[in-house]
């Protein structure tokens, strides 16, 4: 079940798995990972707008299986079928493809999982959870203490903006949980304060991409109305994947 993205802005929800349209939030996306002519791209053609992604290099075993599937076109008519405001949107469920309303989502996978991609050689964490990045679903720790990725389901970050308070008490909790491997670095608490996102999940989960353009419409989609399953009640779909570069 994947699932296992906890939220920390939803204490009573249960334990399961302002976009920035402007050129300056773009800007600042981008020199937090700097998008050169060699990163690959796909295209995420849905019917609340386009969503252009733009894959890591140094997540190599996430991209090439993330670019594999969109070439098969296994994302191609997939739902996004858990949405939960102000946090994330999530897809790549193969059983939302034929779904009927009001079905519960969220158990499909492919038959296989990827292994983590978390950290340099010099055990520094390669990516954050900043809005707009893209990351990989999993089974939550207690059934998956690898944190190995599934090997279909993704989801877009949009999180919220945090106090200076907030960061400290968050960096020292993944510091402590994660043998200081997640550091709060000056540059990321300045990017959660202005950005936002969801910085409780570094560590957690790969992130191995990150929107290049189509925040509004992610922004869009975590606002739209859901079932108590978090599936929105109108279906939002991918209506085709493509590799764009």
């Amino acid at each position: 079940m994947m699932r296992g993205i906890p939220s920390s802005d939803m204490t009573n929800h249960r334990n399961r798995i302002i976009a920035v349209a402007s050129l300056m939030m773009g800007l600042v996306l981008t020199m937090v990972v700097p998008v050169t002519a060699q990163q690959h791209q796909v295209l995420l053609e849905t019917t609340e707008g386009n969503i252009l992604l733009t894959l890591y290099d140094d997540t190599p075993l996430h991209r090439d299986n993330f670019l594999r599937l969109t070439g098969e076109h296994f994302y191609d008519s997939l739902l996004f079928h858990r949405v939960v405001k102000n946090f994330m949107i999530q897809a790549g469920d193969p059983d939302s493809r034929y779904a009927e309303p009001g079905a519960t989502l969220g158990e499909g996978d492919i038959g296989y999982t990827i292994e983590p991609e978390l950290y340099a050689n010099d055990s520094c964490l390669l990516h954050h959870h900043q809005r707009g990045a893209l990351a990989m679903a999993r089974e939550g720790d207690e059934v998956n203490p690898e944190r190995r990725s599934s090997g279909c389901q993704f989801y877009i970050v949009w999180g919220r903006h945090y106090s200076s308070n907030e960061l400290k008490k968050i960096g020292e909790k993944l510091d402590s949980a994660t043998q200081h491997r997640v550091v709060m670095t000056p540059e990321m608490k300045n990017l959660y304060l202005k950005i936002g996102g969801s910085p409780h999940l570094d560590g957690s989960f790969t992130v191995f991409g990150e929107v290049t353009e189509g925040l509004d419409v992610v922004k869009r989609i975590q606002q739209v109305f859901t079932d108590d399953e978090d599936r929105p009640v109108d279906d939002i779909r991918i209506l085709k994947a493509t590799i764009v570069q």
